[in-house]
């Protein structure tokens, strides 16, 4: 089970991250469903996973996350750039990317999203008729997952200003 810090307790951190979920999809969903082709789930799956009750939480995890979505991307438009789109590419660039975010990167917070980018960016030439339109489809996966991180960071912020959580209670003095 997981603890600390930021983990949703019921109270004041729990109705905190509900509102920064509701605030973040809700922007997420209105702004992104304006375009053409362009669909909220992944950023608003970006969204949740970076936002938090403490905006210093957020902070650290949208800088492991983006480092994390940049390595996946660079492998995944790699191995789509190698002799286009295969399903037999799928498995190796994920061992790749695991590999390369385990021994290069080091990066232990949100490094799941490396291999999960990969993932995308294939998975997404996969579904297209060339390598060009595979690689344009994945990219535009990406960027909608960087506006979902960014937009949590930015509810974190902005909710943290507008509804501040209490102080923890310090060690009562003795005298």
């Amino acid at each position: 089970m997981a603890t600390g810090p930021s983990f949703p307790h019921r109270g004041a951190i729990a109705w905190r991250f509900a509102a920064n979920v509701f605030v973040g999809s809700t922007f997420v969903w209105a702004v992104l469903s304006r375009f053409d082709g362009v669909s909220p789930i992944w950023a608003i799956a970006a969204m949740v996973a970076s936002t938090d009750p403490q905006v210093d939480v957020a902070r650290r995890m949208i800088r492991s996350r983006l480092i994390n979505v940049f390595v996946g991307a660079a492998v995944g438009l790699v191995f789509m750039l190698v002799g286009g789109s295969t399903p037999w590419k799928l498995p190796f660039a994920l061992v790749a990317t695991v590999l390369i975010s385990s021994y290069l990167v080091r990066i232990p917070t949100m490094w799941r999203q490396a291999p999960i980018t990969a993932a995308l960016i294939i998975a997404s030439g996969l579904s297209q008729q060339s390598t060009s339109a595979g690689i344009q489809v994945g990219l535009i996966k990406v960027a909608e997952v960087l506006f979902g991180c960014f937009v949590g960071l930015a509810v974190s912020w902005l909710i943290s200003r507008l509804w501040p959580l209490p102080e923890p209670a310090g060690p009562v003095a003795t005298p």
